[in-house]
């Protein structure tokens, strides 16, 4: 049997386009229902989807609050990266990032991207 099948999502979009929001956290935990590894990674403004206090204020019609379809991709397994220069270019401090995001290097995200079986940018 084969490694497991990496999917890498990585979110450029911010809270200011929350329509764009949602996507990355059902795909994700969908590619882990589907045994794939999933990773989300948030660079420049994607970095404030993941500040303390900013997902549960987006909600889209009867879809719960990204919030909470944060907290379900978590909970599946899903990990969630977080670029520590994005976040200092935007001045969100590391320690107002939500609980459970990692917060990384840019290089990871390079690292990421070579070893991963696909990509999506949103």
């Amino acid at each position: 049997m084969g490694e497991r099948k990496k999917i890498v999502y990585v979110v450029t979009s911010g809270v200011d386009t929350p329509e764009r929001l949602y996507a990355p956290f059902i795909l994700a935990t969908t590619a882990k229902a589907m045994d794939l590894d999933a990773v989300i990674y948030f660079v420049i403004k994607g970095v404030t989807v993941v500040k303390k206090g900013e997902a549960e204020k987006i909600k889209i019609g009867e879809f719960p609050t990204l919030k909470e379809v944060m907290e379900q991709a978590m909970q599946s397994g899903v990990e969630m990266m977080v670029c520590d220069r994005s976040a200092d270019l935007l001045g969100i401090d590391k320690g107002n990032i939500v609980e459970g995001v990692k917060v990384v290097g840019a290089a990871t995200l390079n690292d990421l991207l070579l070893e991963a079986d696909a990509s999506m940018f949103v």
